[in-house]
């Protein structure tokens, strides 16, 4: 069998446009943008660059489609930049590069965003099906913000559960990541594609919504409550792992029942210029960690150092260090408690 290396990851590519304000405003209120970034978003770009960053000996390769325009030309120069495989990414005339208008408030990090779906709401199975690459895993990102993919398939449930049953066929390992958005569609979009994912790495928020069960009550985070969701995930389909992950922690749960959690170290509120993409930074520690077999705890300490990182700079992937800092901040850190 031949060696793989690498990982690819297909999805929404963004552009973010991100506004630090004092506040957030009530309706028809007014608050005032102190500073304006402008970086390459979504999560397939977000973990990309990421583990670009990590400046290590891995094969990276992006794929989607942007459109025919002066976006779609920065988001392929800044992969070009990063050493990331663009030959996968399409371009279209037909709607413009997706945007989103990120506004992050300067006290807290705390985000709301404004998205514009654009070039991504067309990505089908029809750009994706002639990937031919040699990586271990396939990331699809995010689930819930892809039209085509999230549309209903008389076999599969939806779409991307038929893509994700293809890409394993070529011999990949899958993960997916969804999009944190209010409404009833988790189950209906992501419950099809679980038993067709390999590594399922989401937020609290978004597990709550697959399952239906509240793991915060009153803003309380319940350690058991996460655990026994994360099982039940496990016992909705995914065929390896699943990762929660919330501000206060990570757990792991594999389908043997082995379960996991792992602390985050504290960031204090002073040190945070923004949150946009800290999940994804938490995702490419954890992918990186499995891709070269790391143990459980190993893979959820690098993904907590991973998030640490972004949480320092206001855009999505700016915070982002190599290998050898996240290792030395871990090292400096002390081994943290698990459970």
């Amino acid at each position: 069998m031949t060696h793989r290396n690498g990982i690819i990851s297909a999805g929404n590519w963004i552009v973010d446009n991100i506004k630090i304000i004092d506040r957030f405003p009530s309706e028809n209120m007014l608050s005032n943008i102190l500073n304006v970034f402008q970086s390459v978003g979504g999560g397939p770009n977000n973990v990309l660059t990421d583990l670009a960053k990590l400046d290590v000996d891995i094969s990276l390769y992006g794929a989607g489609l942007t459109g025919d325009d002066p976006n779609g030309d920065y988001i392929l120069e800044h992969l070009n930049q990063c050493g990331i495989n663009s030959e996968y990414i399409s371009r279209t005339s037909l709607l413009p590069t997706s945007f989103t208008d990120a506004m992050s408030v300067a006290d807290t990090g705390n985000r709301t965003f404004f998205h514009y779906r654009g070039a991504n709401s067309l990505l089908d199975m029809e750009q994706l099906k002639e990937i031919k690459v040699n990586a271990k895993i396939f990331h699809l990102a995010y689930l819930l913000l892809l039209d085509k993919l999230d549309d209903s398939d008389d076999e599969y449930g939806i779409k991307a559960a038929r893509l994700l049953d293809q890409v394993r066929k070529k011999g990949f390992k899958t993960s997916i990541d969804v999009v944190s958005e209010e409404g009833s569609r988790f189950k209906q979009v992501v419950e099809p594609c679980l038993p067709y994912v390999d590594y399922l790495i989401i937020n609290e928020v978004e597990a709550s919504a697959i399952i239906g069960i509240d793991i915060r009550e009153n803003n309380t985070l319940n350690v058991q409550e996460m655990k026994m969701v994360a099982k039940m995930l496990i016992n909705r389909g995914v065929q390896e792992l699943v990762i929660i992950h919330c501000p206060e922690g990570a757990c792991l749960v594999n389908t043997s029942g082995e379960t996991l959690w792992v602390p985050s170290w504290k960031v204090e509120t002073s040190e945070i210029k923004g949150a946009t993409g800290a999940g994804d930074a938490f995702c490419a520690g954890c992918l990186y960690g499995i891709h070269e077999g790391w143990s459980y705890q190993e893979i959820l300490q690098l993904g907590h150092a991973s998030a640490r990182f972004n949480l320092l700079d206001p855009t999505s992937t700016g915070g982002a260090v190599s290998l050898t800092e996240l290792m030395n901040y871990i090292s400096s850190e002390g081994v943290v408690r698990v459970e």
